[in-house]
């Protein structure tokens, strides 16, 4: 696949699924929609690897870093459809470009990891604001004995559905079980359906249509080109792209679902929703900055030494 059709793909699968999510939840229960459609996905996938001719590994590393993307698959996805009942679909997106800001933070408990420089922090400052703003009256009502309203219980939602992704993306690299993309997708996708399954249970809730077609689309569309194709193409441009430009999709996605939001599902968000949005997206460019830095003196130095910045 050409590396410009790659990353069109990775920025327009992004950019949708918040859409996708939010109209999912419109057929049937959210954590049943997430269910049928990670289902499907390993369906179609387990028929990738076959006509690929690649096997399922089964060995202890493969296990292993199926288990560590449980918290993506499952935990970040199964809360970003709950938060989704309560949230418009482009903010769902912004609160979703945390993850780079969040992978950082939880890389500086983690031995051999680069330290984080006065860019960094200033990102990490400047999103924890933009994220009180996307509160808007919600945290205000919380500290007046009330309680955090349907805002913040999504906000909430999001924020484990960040959490979990950002800490899966990272357990995932550590394991470094040398999986090919679609192997390692599959696998989790098989791991995550008993867990799904259960979570309807408890939660009460049946993978029944209520014959909304927009919504069964949505959750076929999220299984082909969410699940599958958006994650072939990601891991294409990743290992043709220097990073800063594959992080540019995470500044660009936020900006068009919220466009998409309000063009197709007419969402509107006030004004210090949208100032804590934008607050978010400069954030990101901030912490791409403190990322070009390091790299930048990581290069100028010997074999062998840590950069200071």
């Amino acid at each position: 696949m050409p590396t410009l059709a790659a990353y069109l793909i990775v920025v327009a699968v992004w950019a949708t699924t918040p859409l996708g999510i939010k109209w999912s939840g419109e057929a049937m229960a959210p954590l049943a929609a997430a269910g049928v459609r990670m289902a499907i996905a390993a369906l179609l996938g387990l028929g990738w690897l076959w006509l690929k001719r690649q096997p399922l590994p089964l060995h202890s590393r493969a296990r292993l870093s199926y288990l560590a993307a449980l918290p993506g698959i499952f935990g970040a996805m199964g809360c970003s459809y709950m938060g989704s009942t309560y949230l418009p679909s482009g903010l769902i997106s912004v609160i979703f470009g945390l993850a780079p800001l969040l992978s950082g933070l939880m890389m500086q408990f983690l031995p051999g990891s680069v330290r984080l420089n006065a860019w960094h922090w200033s990102a990490c400052a400047m999103g924890v604001f933009g994220l009180m703003l996307v509160f808007d009256d919600s945290l205000a009502a919380l500290f007046a004995g009330g309680d955090l309203g349907d805002r913040g219980i999504g906000v909430l939602w999001m924020l484990s559905a960040v959490t979990l992704f950002a800490g899966s993306g990272i357990a995932v690299q550590r394991v470094g079980a040398g999986l090919k993309p679609m192997q390692q997708t599959v696998g989790g996708l098989l791991l995550s359906l008993p867990f799904y399954g259960l979570a309807m249970v408890l939660a009460g809730q049946q993978p029944e249509w209520n014959g909304d077609v927009r919504g069964l689309s949505a959750i076929v569309y999220l299984a082909v080109f969410g699940s599958l194709l958006g994650f072939y193409s990601y891991f294409q441009i990743l290992s043709r792209l220097p990073a800063a430009t594959v992080a540019l999709v995470t500044l660009i996605t936020p900006v068009l679902a919220l466009m998409l939001g309000n063009l197709f599902n007419g969402e509107s968000l006030g004004v210090m929703v949208l100032a804590g949005a934008l607050l978010i997206v400069l954030a990101l460019g901030l912490f791409m900055l403190g990322d070009h830095q390091v790299r930048q003196a990581l290069k100028r130095l010997p074999m062998g030494e840590t950069a200071q910045v």
